[in-house]
């Protein structure tokens, strides 16, 4: 039962990371080498419906020499809440910034998602800038900031909780477990007059 427990403890935990490592934006150092809009046929609703649209692409390879695509989709209203809703001015900045690699530009690509060649899944480019070179290191500012936000309020939350169930809770469920107890003590009084035990 314990290995039960510590593994659903831990799919819950790998679970959430994977989530928000999915979700919050990520920063690279990349060359960009080509762009394009690509015909690309996805999944409907219903089972066996496929819908067919055109996804914008951008093709970029790191210092290193590997290789890395991005989509260029905007993000709109929905989740995660980046509110892009400029994909055509990205898509045109993604190929202002193309170079070759005898004469790079180096860019700072932001975005979230994952890279997934096994089910075409594409991570979804936010914002590209200019970057002082393939070195540039910056710091995920938002993510820690962020994180420590959405820290600190769970803990005001799991305060909450317990001081409500000290307050509230535990005298409600005490005064059920008296009742019950003075219960049993009426019924072993009445079995003890009837038995005469």
């Amino acid at each position: 039962m314990r290995y039960i427990k510590w593994g659903f403890i831990l799919a819950v935990v790998l679970g959430v990371v994977a989530f928000f490592h999915y979700s919050l934006p990520q920063h690279d150092v990349v060359r960009i080498v080509d762009t394009e809009v690509a015909r690309m046929d996805l999944a409907g609703d219903k089972p066996g419906e496929s819908t067919t649209r055109d996804v914008r692409l951008i093709y970029a390879k790191y210092a290193d020499g590997g290789e890395m695509e991005y989509r260029n989709e905007d993000t709109g209203w929905g989740f995660p809440w980046f509110f892009k809703f400029d994909s055509d001015n990205l898509q045109n900045r993604a190929a202002d910034f193309k170079s070759t690699q005898d004469a790079p530009r180096w860019v700072v690509i932001q975005h979230y998602g994952w890279r997934m060649p096994m089910f075409s899944m594409y991570p979804n480019a936010i914002s590209i800038r200019a970057a002082s070179g393939p070195t540039e290191d910056g710091f995920p500012w938002f993510n820690v900031v962020f994180l420590g936000l959405l820290t600190i309020v769970l803990l005001f939350l799991i305060r909450i909780v317990i001081i409500l169930r000290r307050r509230h809770i535990d005298p409600v469920v005490a005064r059920i477990d008296q009742g019950l107890d003075d219960g049993a003590g009426w019924w072993r009084r009445q079995w003890r007059k009837i038995s005469g035990k």
